[in-house]
């Protein structure tokens, strides 16, 4: 079976679904191909968190996952009490979202069908090279082997990623040292409310699912070390918990049994000539406040506009690079949050010394609202362009305001739904919007009025917004003599010339 594609995204999971999303929706002819014969049906990762809700509401489509979902207004932080407040945080999800990542994928999978993406499944890529002209790869199919070729490949394939394999990237980190594990189980006797406890004994995080499922997250000292490849029973899991609870809630009919470590790597690179990687082939960690599924749907939301420009051919020097410059630091850091929560669920006398210590500082309100910052992936913020002029908001997130238009009211998020750069004209400045048309093929020019407080936006004449939702030039009442030099070279040192 021949094929071509302008772009390949190995892994049909919810981080290849949104990545070919992204890239459909700028037009370019992409092909999913998922070794997996059919979608999973373990329920898997839980939780979205607020930035992610934000770039689905990006695109149109949260109101999909907001029907199917339950919304939490906090987050754990190594099982510790008090949680995570993310009420008060500046988005108009100011929670995390209970939706089963089987859901998830459903859903992402709905979407780039819609958009015309081809999702193969049962079709496993066994070997990626690549040349000067684009990618070749050997799959194997249902009806044998085939080989393929793409301008680019993006792998998506999750921890044992073949393409990073194939073209040799190094993924450095260190080993598992200590498992925990999960079920999802029927309960004879339902807890009142969801279950956080640790103690001498261990920990337990026990959360409703829904259709009478309940999903137990056990750290058991005693089975600490126990072999990542021994399956869990539900009888072990009746155990521990019995044992780190007093009850098991009358525990049956396990749905789903997973044991876990704490291995942590990180790519070297995220960007190999034609190649890139992006969630789990990218990163991997102990699966702590629920950041893994997230942090990947953001790479994908961060590579796709970026791999996008550099198919159509606008791309300006550097633009693919910068997808590593600026999500390679959000994989390191995920990787040091989840390792110092997983030093926290020691539940030794001196680990329950630090905890008790821990709980104390997030009583602290600005503690607190830091910790939420990280783990909700509100307060990513990507570096400035070396040697340009920098407006605070630069490289943040664009909050997502209320706007008064030409056409009527109107929120930000709206004008983002077609994945194109936006120049919020604040200030009804001429020049500037003429500076904006002349990229009319990858930025709409809008001008407005800020309805809402403005917040982070205060002062602000002017802002231009990337498909990605972050700020890639912003300009006061400071800035005004340079203002139109200054758009000029962000628009160019983001799309390319005009």
């Amino acid at each position: 079976m021949a094929m071509d594609a302008e772009v390949v995204v190995v892994g049909g999971g919810p981080v290849g679904l949104m990545l070919a999303c992204e890239l459909a929706l700028a037009r370019v002819r992409v092909r999913v191909l998922e070794q997996r014969p059919a979608r999973m049906q373990e329920s898997r990762a839980l939780t979205l968190h607020p930035r992610t809700l934000e770039i689905l509401d990006q695109r149109g489509i949260v109101d999909r996952f907001l029907r199917r979902g339950a919304p939490v207004p906090a987050a754990h932080f190594a099982v510790l009490e008090p949680r995570l407040d993310l009420s008060r945080l500046d988005t108009r999800h100011p929670y995390t979202l209970f939706l089963p990542q089987v859901q998830t994928e459903e859903l992402l999978e709905e979407r780039a069908r819609e958009l015309g993406v081809e999702v193969l499944r049962g079709h496993a890529v066994v070997e990626v090279s690549q040349d000067e002209g684009g990618v070749s790869l050997r799959v194997e199919g249902p009806e044998g082997r085939y080989g393929a070729r793409a301008g680019y490949v993006a792998g998506c394939d999750g921890a044992g990623s073949v393409v990073r394999r194939s073209l040799g990237v190094g993924f450095p980190g260190s080993d598992a040292t200590r498992t925990a594990f999960l079920g999802d189980v029927e309960l004879a006797e339902r807890p009142a409310r969801p279950v956080s406890l640790a103690g001498p004994r261990g920990a337990v995080l026990m959360v409703p699912l829904g259709d009478g499922l309940h999903r137990f997250v056990v750290h058991d000292p005693l089975r600490a070390h126990a072999d990542r490849s021994e399956p869990v029973t539900l009888d072990e899991l009746r155990g521990s918990v019995r044992r780190i609870l007093g009850t098991d809630f009358g525990m049956r009919g396990a749905r789903w049994l997973s044991r876990f470590g704490n291995a942590t790597r990180l790519a070297e690179r995220y960007r190999l000539g034609r190649a890139l990687l992006a969630g789990d082939a990218a990163h991997i960690h102990f699966p702590m406040g629920g950041q893994g599924l997230n942090v990947g749907l953001q790479d994908a939301m961060n590579l796709g506009w970026k791999l996008a420009a550099a198919v159509k051919g606008w791309a300006p020097p550097r633009l693919l690079d910068s997808y590593h410059d600026e999500r390679h630091p959000v994989g390191r850091a995920l990787s040091r949050n989840t390792e110092a929560q997983t030093r926290l669920m020691d539940v030794s006398e001196p680990g329950l010394a630090l905890r008790e210590l821990l709980s104390d500082l997030l009583a602290i309100d600005a503690v607190n609202r830091r910790l939420a910052g990280q783990i909700s992936a509100l307060d990513v913020a990507y570096p400035p362009a070396e040697g340009a002029p920098a407006h605070a908001s630069v490289g943040r997130r664009a909050p997502d305001r209320a706007l008064e238009i030409a056409r009527g009211p109107a929120r930000l998020y709206e004008l983002l739904h077609a994945g194109r750069f936006v120049l919020l004209d604040l200030a009804g400045d001429a020049d500037l919007q003429a500076a904006g048309g002349a990229y009319r093929d990858r930025v709409d020019v809008v001008q407005a009025a800020i309805v809402d407080p403005p917040g982070d936006l205060a002062g602000v004449e002017a802002l231009l917004v990337r498909p990605d939702g972050h700020v890639a030039w912003a300009s006061d009442a400071s800035g005004r003599a340079a203002r139109l030099d200054d758009l000029r070279s962000a628009l160019a040192r983001w799309c390319g010339g005009a």
